[in-house]
């Protein structure tokens, strides 16, 4: 089965309508192409260079541009920015993103997106940051807390898991005493904290600058 179309950010319709060969030739063999939307059209929410193709490939395209960066959130009071999360690491071909505590979350946000990103569920921030051990990845958390660096003069690691807490308590202590180091983000205004997903996505955005080969983007 192919993706159903939307909801996207624009709507239900966006997209590609079906492969014309009058105007792009002959109908495609490659085995990455969908038969149902080369002949429906395609609406769904991905780059132009995916249209057309499974989902499936899709996936198993990005797996071989996927960055070596982790992300997560802990979900103890069920946030929901988890959905924006996921859509900007799919975004930037984050490895994984890690949801910690509840397993329900809001994936609207998400705009679909989930279906191309990898999740993983751990009960505990104990259990997440076992895995980061074992997996050779730094664990940093991201929050405006004291004896936090300025993620603006830090040098993140490149083989890195960026932890998040949720919306208004922040990283829980079990992330601030199990991350190597915590960064935070520099504010100027009267707020006393960025919004989660934002903070996030600034984030990821600083590991791209610093460690991704920007010759690879779309």
């Amino acid at each position: 089965m192919t993706d159903a179309p939307g909801p996207t950010e624009w709507g239900e319709g966006p997209g590609v309508g079906p492969w014309s060969q009058e105007r792009t030739g002959e109908l495609p063999d490659d085995p990455r192409y969908d038969p149902e939307l080369l002949r429906d059209g395609d609406t769904r929410n991905v780059v132009d260079a995916y249209r057309y193709w499974t989902r499936e490939a899709i996936v198993a395209d990005i797996d071989r541009r996927r960055h070596p960066l982790h992300i997560a959130i802990e979900n103890f009071g069920n946030d929901a920015n988890i959905g924006s999360v996921v859509r900007t690491a799919n975004a930037f071909a984050v490895d994984t993103v890690h949801i910690v505590g509840r397993r329900r979350w809001n994936r609207r946000g998400a705009m679909v997106t989930d279906r191309y990103q990898r999740l993983c569920h751990h009960d505990t921030t104990a259990e997440l940051l076992d895995f980061a051990a074992s997996a050779g990845l730094t664990a940093v958390a991201v929050d405006n807390v004291p004896g936090a660096v300025p993620l603006e003069r830090t040098e993140l690691p490149r083989e890195c898991l960026l932890i998040f807490g949720q919306e208004g308590p922040g990283i829980t202590d079990d992330a601030k005493s199990g991350a190597r180091l915590t960064v935070s983000i520099a504010a100027f205004g009267s707020t006393r904290s960025i919004n989660a997903a934002v903070a996030a996505g600034i984030a990821m955005h600083t590991w791209i600058v610093q460690h991704a080969d920007l010759g690879q983007a779309w």
